[in-house]
């Protein structure tokens, strides 16, 4: 995500609870390779179960030959006797279709790379027209599944003597001018860590929670306590740009046109590898490090958190995503994970529209006019500019001397530094990694730390008001009392029905994006985070509070952890952001605590005032300004108040 590669869109606003059927549902070109297509987008929708065959029962050995009448076996000689024949067909084709000298080779490959620049390589899989296709011989369930006893849930987090810690992502490479091999650092430097929003987190990703400021604390519950419930935010996995014309493919554009022009350019040294690369990215899909991301979050949240599921006796489970296909099928992914193949008739799923007008506390932009308006959702741009004009001048002095017949600049040089990160999460590895310094890449993750804090969190004047819909759903369930007025982007609709939003589970799963992340945190009052003020943009301050690699990346989370703890009678919550115990105490009545907790009624009251003080209708719909740059500042997230007028420079 670059300067202007945003995951949101502008928005237009319509009634509340308004639904707006999507016109933009199109066929997804990256087929998800973990389940098939789901049957379509709709408000918590659940497939139909999968019907046992009558002469089958749970544990049942196949039936003997002794006994069988032959006739009930003839589908499958048929089937075995059809699959020779075609066989034996193929081979006959393919002989008939080669010749047989030695200079041709039977097997076709791969167009890796393309012999010149000439726009995308992007190949489209699965064929639109396989001519193989024939499901009927490929059924997903043919009985005879042997015994099938299964064990207890597991509970890792209130079980195992320790908490599970994984690094690195074996499936992905970093550049060896930075030690990277496999994945792994060698040395002191992971660059995979200073790539922002665009880092990626794999299977236990543990930040250390003496980053948030509690040394010592661990996601395990803290002795003497018993954890009773969850509710868990994600972002989804890692995906390609998003539609846009700035960022990573800008790089593909300054190419093109070059061709288009007649422009004559060559590549030397370093940047050698341009001459024949071509784009190979998609748009907006999850990678397939991102579906396996998501994947292994619901298999890690299954091991840590499956006795919660003993609480669901009469229940299903709801789990919430949107619409949007990165979205979905991070969620589908995910309760593969965290359920088993089939997933039918073991949760529930409810799918909210991400559309123009459609209330959504999981996508709020949708509804909030001045979180795309220039002068207010904006404040980013002169910050980011100005630091990559700082940070970046060496780099694009030495890379220009690595290419004649087309200008690089600053801003080029960050396009590479994109690509760098969008091509390792897509294809594994990639060549723009290798351009950089160290110093560089710490000045890549410091820009996207002025791109989310002036963007999207505490130094946003729209940040806290888009938070804020989903605090009025927490607090709902945390009381289990419905929402009383729906005044922000939460949908009426959906959250006063206790079917499509029930308040009595002990599990909750929602799937979101890194702003609305940022969003909640900075509306929950989490000020830890900002207590060393707005970012300047000339240089890094040292011992910042705000990194969004920490708190964004792909496949972030947040638990709301639920505790009954023996010292206090009174109920507990904590906050764990991507495994690190967070302090409460920038929320009025949370106490500090090594452990990071609060009572839940201290939280939920503060919750309360949080709402109470925020005005959706100024904050989205105000006709309020402020200047850009350093004469204005928050850090709470919130604009000028109503009473203050429109501020001037």
């Amino acid at each position: 995500m670059g300067p202007d590669d945003v995951e949101r869109g502008y928005v237009r606003p319509i009634a509340h609870d308004q639904y707006t059927e999507s016109t933009d549902v199109t066929a997804d070109p990256e087929e998800q390779a973990l389940l098939p297509a789901p049957p379509g987008y709709a408000i918590a929708s659940q497939a139909a179960d999968i019907e046992p065959r009558s002469d089958e029962k749970a544990g049942s050995r196949p039936p003997q030959t002794q006994g069988r009448k032959w006739t009930k076996c003839l589908p499958y000689v048929a089937t075995f006797a059809a699959g020779i024949a075609t066989c034996l067909a193929a081979q006959r084709l393919s002989h008939s279709s080669h010749s047989d000298t030695q200079s041709q080779t039977s097997i076709p490959q791969p167009n890796i790379l393309a012999d010149s620049v000439s726009g995308s390589s992007v190949f489209h899989f699965p064929p639109s027209k396989p001519t193989n296709w024939q499901p009927s011989l490929f059924p997903t369930n043919v009985g005879y599944t042997g015994p099938t006893p299964t064990g207890n849930e597991p509970g890792l987090i209130a079980t195992a003597p320790a908490y599970p810690v994984h690094t690195g992502a074996p499936q992905l490479v970093g550049p060896s001018s930075l030690g990277g091999v496999k994945g792994d650092k060698v040395g002191s430097f992971d660059i995979f860590k200073h790539w922002g929003n665009l880092r990626h987190i794999f299977l236990n990703f543990t930040e250390k929670s003496d980053n948030f400021g509690l040394p010592g604390a661990s996601p395990e519950a803290p002795e003497g306590c018993t954890i009773t419930g969850l509710h868990f935010l994600h972002r989804h996995g890692a995906r390609y740009p998003t539609s846009s014309r700035e960022g990573p493919e800008q790089v593909r554009y300054l190419l093109e046109k070059a061709k288009k022009d007649g422009v004559k350019w060559r590549a030397t040294g370093d940047l050698s590898f341009l001459n024949t690369w071509d784009f190979p990215l998609g748009n907006e899909l999850l990678t397939p490090f991102g579906r396996q991301q998501m994947y292994d979050l619901g298999v890690t949240l299954r091991i840590k958190y499956g006795f919660l599921l003993q609480n669901f006796t009469d229940t299903l489970p709801v789990f919430r995503t949107e619409s949007q296909d990165r979205m979905l099928h991070s969620a589908m992914n995910f309760a593969v994970g965290f359920f088993g193949y089939p997933i039918e008739g073991k949760y529930l799923q409810s799918i909210t529209y991400e559309a123009w007008g459609v209330n959504n506390t999981l996508a709020p932009y949708m509804t909030c006019p001045n979180s795309g308006a220039a002068g207010k959702a904006d404040r980013h741009k002169p910050y980011v500019s100005e630091w990559i004009s700082v940070y970046l001048k060496d780099a694009a002095a030495r890379l220009q001397g690595q290419l004649k017949g087309l200008e690089i600049t600053e801003r080029d040089a960050y396009n590479f530094q994109e690509l760098c990160a969008y091509e390792t999460v897509a294809l594994g590895y990639s060549k723009f990694c290798e351009l950089f310094t160290e110093e560089e890449w710490k000045g890549f993750n410091y820009a996207l730390d002025l791109f989310f804090w002036y963007g999207h969190s505490f130094g946003s004047p729209v940040a806290r008001v888009q938070g804020i819909g989903y605090i009025q759903e927490l607090v709902a369930r945390l009381t289990h009392t419905p929402i009383q007025t729906h005044n922000s982007s939460t949908n009426a609709t959906l959250n006063d029905n206790p079917i499509t939003f029930p308040l009595h589970q002990p599990l909750y799963v929602d799937a979101t994006h890194e702003v609305v992340v940022l969003n909640i945190i900075t509306a929950l009052g989490l000020n830890t985070f900002a207590k060393t003020g707005p970012l300047p943009s000339d240089h890094i301050p040292e011992n910042r509070s705000f990194y969004a690699s920490r708190l964004a990346p792909f496949g972030t989370n947040m638990q709301f952890q639920l505790l009954s703890c023996a010292a206090t009678p009174d109920p507990q919550i904590r906050i764990i952001i991507n495994d690190g115990v967070t302090p409460l105490t920038g929320i009025p009545g949370c106490p500090a605590s090594r452990d990071g907790l609060c009572s839940v009624e201290s939280f939920v009251n503060a919750q309360k005032q949080t709402i109470s003080d925020t005005d959706w209708n100024w904050d989205c719909h105000g006709d309020w300004t402020v200047p850009a740059g350093t004469g204005w500042n928050t850090t709470s997230g919130t604009p000028p108040p109503k009473d203050a007028g429109r501020v001037r420079r």
